[in-house]
């Protein structure tokens, strides 16, 4: 399984982007994948790289079509193969669960 936490800097129309993130959210949730949305970035599950890699260029594609003439995207990928990698896991070994 993949965590990845993905950030969009959409630039170009303005200083505010909330509402654009919030789209870019509901846009990723039709992915079908786990997204985990917080202060600084949202976290994802993908059970492979292809979905992940697809939910990532549908909420840039989200952002263009809105008129931004400009996203900048920091993806960030955990990829484990030796044991079961989720968010609740890491959030676990941890004791935030």
């Amino acid at each position: 399984m993949i965590v990845a936490d993905v950030t969009f800097y959409p630039i170009g129309k303005g200083i505010s982007v909330s509402d654009a993130i919030k789209g870019v959210i509901s846009k990723l949730r039709e992915s079908g994948l786990k997204v985990y949305p917080n202060s600084m970035a949202t976290v994802i599950e993908s059970p492979d790289m292809e979905n992940l890699l697809e939910a990532v260029r549908n909420g840039e594609k989200y952002l263009t079509d809105l008129g931004y003439t400009r996203v900048e995207t920091i993806l960030r990928i955990d990829h484990r193969l030796d044991l079961d990698n989720s968010v609740e896991r890491k959030l676990r070994a941890i004791g935030e669960l």
